[in-house]
């Protein structure tokens, strides 16, 4: 029985027991407003609303198979028959509907009818006083006595799925896989640490929301959510010894072997010896199914939350790899195997490769540089451990090489491990906290209002949606450093949210006047921050708050474009482009969004092609009130990480077709021809896998634009040619420069080149090795590279360090003899040291390095400095 079979069998048998069949949610659970973790860690996960009584379920009994990703126990992948970290878990779910009898009546009924499962194997076990689900197992299936076990929270008790929610006692289905998996224990059953019982399915009974502090509070109505790991049973039902020998993950792990052997034919590498190299290729083939669905679900390496997971599961994976002799980036090669076995049920695999081997490959080629880096400095720190007896890595150490180089603590950890040392975790711990406190002490004061809103207020109406000015009631007054704040009854003013800034204008009465210079919300409540006030503004004064047209509207352009870029980024990038920050001010925008390179220029030109196109439009902007349900099920954008209530504003821009559909509070113009014109004037990194986009839009643009001319026209005066021919006419003076700088670089080598004599005459004996160290000035890379081949052949054994000041920057080359590396040297490290000293980084084999360095004035006293290095080295 395949894989694809079980799993259709398993959606078909509910569907006639009148579940209704859910799609996978993604594994970013933000996506579904859960916070609570990471990543998908569970079937029910995306259903906790409905147990919870916060949602209403579509149907009252539902059916999933749901994408799964857990790195709890990575460490266990690949060396037992079932652990993984990407999974696919087929769930049964009831709300307030059958509980523990139908749950049990099926769940035999499916396993021994349906998979045809032996009874004579299999094994049950239930909650320690959970004496109805062994009743119903006993009494009612028929199940021996002697095949029923009780045990207690730790084995039979599920959830909640982070640190609250729904949870209860389960029972668990197990198949015993036969002797030859065992311990040999005659006491050995399920629960015991060997292979020989695998649990194959799940039966919750959902009871109790439990919160934070540990209460269980009963759920408003029982349910069921089971859970049955696909590739566990795939594995038993097709009779094979793991989950990677099985029908879904076979094909991945011969790819992985035919890899290695095109990079290296001669490696010899099999899969199937049960050593340490089939532990390699599991741990490959796992990882990258699950790289490859972490991306098709936008999800992208960083260094925090769920891209940090992913960055630990990549590097992890290619750590591996190198083991295997895989020394170039291959893991973005597996992902065409991966859409080959599961692109039909998951069709975002196909239509997203491109963008998955591109994610892949580029988190590869970095990693690949930084474990290039940082291997030689943690060889270096387990060297000095070991040579002072030591056991443990000290945590600032573990920090450096995280900070400096990208080491997860947890790749370190490893290879520690490997060279029988362990980690100082605490230590590590500490030196995070410092750094976080240094974050935290730099950072500006950005809650302007403080928490001062006295608790029973009400909230304030807003009416800016409808109208600019109202007429209302102070309600209240409030002063704290940042200055005086009113809060009306109700307002036009927008509180600054959705990255979109507070409204200005004028508060106006009888006897009082206030202009309003910001806007911003406290829970429920809006404040407006006033200067300029003539008057004494008190509770109870009716006065007319009017906003600032000059303020709203530009802002209003600015934040429609925004929805416009967002939709082209999509339509030029790719869905994984998504937005992770932005800012909103009248006339102009910043964007930030998930991409894992520079945009390109002619990319660039792309997206604001497209977003202009549909300014030229002039395409009706609408919005609409509805629930969040609905909203979803109109597939209306939500960002990952907004908190929404159950009804929410949608936005849509277009006529037949729609181009923007979004969930949005701020304010917008009615037709996209009002923003006149978007113009992107930059695009940067603002962090791993995050770039930023820069555009102006309406007065602002325009004011951009004409002064783009200005500057144009200014030049082409200075170069005495017309604006047509500013290009050409660069180019010419260009090229004169080039050949310029060519006859004084050679001015410059030929007077190098004679400098080597004395060179040769100013080396001192280190130990009986020559050394040569000299700093020159205007000299380049390949110049120096050429004076230490000169000089290494004419000194034996001779290690020779040259630098040079070029363009404002120290370069660093250093050459050693085969002697001279025999006797001990390393100039990879020896340049390291200086490099370090000048406020720069590099590094080498230990016959050949260079470097580079950035503080020109501490030259001199590094340079001074090697012969004490090399004498430390020759020790």
């Amino acid at each position: 029985m395949t894989t694809a079979d079980i799993r259709q069998k398993f959606l078909d048998f509910f569907v006639s027991k009148d579940h209704r069949v859910l799609t996978s949610a993604l594994l970013n659970p933000e996506s579904y407003g859960d916070t609570s973790t990471m990543l998908t860690s569970a079937g029910m996960q995306p259903l906790v609303p409905f147990f919870k009584g916060e949602a209403r379920p579509p149907h009252h009994r539902l059916v999933t198979c749901q994408k799964v990703c857990r790195a709890d126990d990575i460490e266990e992948v690949g060396r037992t028959w079932r652990h993984a970290t990407f999974f696919e878990m087929l769930g049964n779910f009831s709300f307030g509907d059958y509980f523990k009898k139908g749950a049990i009546e099926w769940g035999w009924e499916f396993v021994t009818e349906v998979l045809e499962i032996p009874r004579e194997v299999l094994w049950f076990s239930v909650y320690l006083d959970d004496d109805e689900a062994e009743g119903l197992w006993h009494k009612h299936i028929g199940v021996p006595m002697d095949r029923i076990l009780r045990f207690g929270k730790k084995d039979n008790w599920w959830g909640p799925v982070g640190d609250a929610g729904p949870c209860g006692p389960d029972s668990e289905i197990f198949y015993d896989r036969g002797l030859e998996f065992g311990c040999g224990k005659p006491d050995c059953k399920p629960g015991c640490d060997c292979d020989r019982y695998g649990e194959i399915w799940n039966l919750v009974f959902q009871q109790y929301n439990q919160q934070k502090g540990g209460e269980l509070i009963p759920l408003p109505a029982p349910g069921i959510d089971t859970g049955m790991g696909l590739e566990r049973v795939a594995a038993i039902m097709q009779g094979q010894k793991t989950i990677f020998d099985g029908d879904a993950m076979k094909p991945i792990v011969d790819y992985i072997v035919q890899i290695a052997r095109e990079q290296d034919p001669t490696c010899g590498i099999n899969y199937g010896r049960d050593g340490e190299t089939d532990v390699a290729i599991r741990i490959i083939a796992d990882h990258s199914r699950a790289l490859s669905f972490l991306a098709a679900d936008g999800i992208m390496p960083s260094n925090e939350g769920r891209g940090y997971v992913m960055r630990r599961i990549l590097r992890r994976a290619f750590r591996f790899g190198k083991g295997l002799g895989l020394t170039q980036p291959f893991l973005h090669r597996i992902t065409p195997a991966i859409a080959r076995t599961l692109a039909d049920i998951y069709p975002e695999l196909k239509s997203k490769e491109e963008t998955i081997i591109r994610v892949v490959r580029t988190e590869e080629e970095r990693f690949r540089e930084t474990l290039h880096q940082g291997s030689d400095l943690l060889d270096e720190i387990i060297l000095k451990v070991k040579t002072r007896g030591e056991s443990v890595i000290a945590g600032s150490d573990v920090f450096r090489l995280y900070d400096t180089f990208g080491f997860p603590k947890e790749l370190t950890a490893e290879i520690a491990a490997e060279q029988g040392l362990a980690i100082d975790d605490m230590g590590f711990e500490a030196a995070m906290e410092e750094q976080r406190a240094k974050a935290r002490s730099s950072q500006a004061l950005t809650d302007a209002t403080g928490s001062m809103v006295p608790a029973d207020l009400p909230p304030t109406i807003f009416r800016g949606y409808e109208e600019c000015a109202t007429e209302t009631t102070i309600v209240e007054v409030l002063e704290n450093a940042h200055g005086t704040w009113l809060i009306l009854e109700a307002t036009p003013f927008y509180a600054e949210a959705g990255g979109q800034v507070g409204d200005t204008g004028k508060i106006t009465g009888a006897k009082v006047t206030a202009r309003v210079v910001d806007t911003q919300r406290e829970g429920n409540v809006v404040l407006h921050r006033v200067e300029g006030v003539d008057g004494t503004p008190a509770a109870g004064i009716t006065v007319c708050a009017g906003v600032s047209g000059a303020h709203r509207d530009p802002t209003k352009r600015a934040h429609t474009a925004t929805h416009l870029l967002h939709a082209a980024l999509h339509k030029v990038l790719g869905d994984h482009a998504t937005q992770a920050g932005s800012l909103v001010e009248p006339d102009r925008l910043r964007f930030d969004f998930a991409h894992f390179s520079a945009v390109k220029p002619e990319e660039l030109i792309a997206i604001e092609d497209d977003l202009n196109q549909h300014i030229l439009r002039n395409l009706p902007v609408e919005t609409r009130v509805t629930s969040l349900e609905e909203a979803r099920q109109m597939d209306a954008m939500a960002l990952f990480g907004e908190k929404y209530g159950e009804q929410v504003r949608v936005v849509r821009i277009g006529d037949d077709t729609t181009v923007s559909l979004e969930l949005c509070g701020g304010t917008h113009v009615s037709r996209t021809g009002d923003i006149g014109l978007c113009k992107i004037v930059s695009e940067s990194s603002i962090g791993s896998n995050l770039r930023r986009i820069e555009a102006l839009t309406g007065e602002a643009a325009r004011r951009h634009l004409r002064e783009v001319e200005h500057n144009l026209l200014t030049a082409a005066k200075q170069l005495n040619t017309s604006p047509d021919r500013l290009v050409e006419s660069i180019e010419r003076i260009q090229d004169s420069l080039k050949a310029l700088q060519k006859q004084l670089d050679a001015v410059q080598q030929k007077s190098a080149a004679s400098k080597v004599d004395d060179l040769v005459q100013s080396a001192q004996s280190i130990n009986g090795i020559h050394l040569v160290t000299a700093a020159l000035e205007g000299v380049d890379q390949d110049a120096l590279r050429a004076m230490c081949d000169q000089i290494t052949e004419r000194l034996q054994p001779s290690i020779v360090l040259l630098a040079s000041v070029k363009d404002g920057k120290v370069l660093l080359v250093s050459k050693a003899t085969p002697d001279a590396v025999t006797g001990g040297a390393h100039v990879g490290n020896l340049v390291r040291e200086v490099a370090k000293f000048t406020g720069g980084g590099g590094g080498g084999r230990p016959d050949f390095a260079q470097a580079g360095g950035k503080e020109v004035g501490k030259l001199d006293e590094a340079i001074g400095k090697v012969a004490e290095h090399l004498t430390a080295q020759l020790r």
